[in-house]
């Protein structure tokens, strides 16, 4: 049986996964050792497990501009996540999720995103619809 969130419509392609989850906020310049594809900022609460080719569900993006550049980066060394999904995502953020053609969708109307989904879930977000399938 799958189940429907609803959120804001986001940027980027449909996009199948399996889910890291954390309540916690995102930094990709301060949280990512980005060479390595993992957490690397101790205090993270996904400190260790890496990134790469996985959904992540986090509270709220934080960072400027370096932080939407990475992004680009990441997926440039193909060493990024597949998508991101956010309670809320900063503007800035989501602009470097569009230049580096990277999935990301926020706001979701059924509550705490990282309440709804666990770590391992497997996903299919459809943003421009506006709604993550879990499957």
């Amino acid at each position: 049986m799958t189940r429907i969130l609803k959120c804001h419509r986001g940027i980027g392609e449909i996009t199948k996964g399996q889910v890291i989850c954390a309540n916690d906020n995102f930094s990709a310049r301060y949280d990512l050792d980005r060479l390595k594809g993992i957490f690397s900022r101790p205090q993270h609460l996904l400190n260790g497990q890496s990134y790469v080719n996985k959904i992540l569900v986090l509270n709220e993006s934080k960072g400027g501009v370096a932080s939407a550049w990475m992004l680009y980066e990441m997926n440039f060394r193909r060493l990024a996540p597949k998508a991101i999904l956010f309670n809320k995502a900063n503007t800035i953020l989501a602009q470097g999720a569009a230049l580096a053609n990277l999935t990301m969708c926020d706001r979701f109307k059924d509550g705490d995103i990282t309440s709804l989904l666990k770590t391992g879930d497997n996903v299919i977000i459809n943003p421009s619809c506006g709604y993550v399938e879990i499957v």
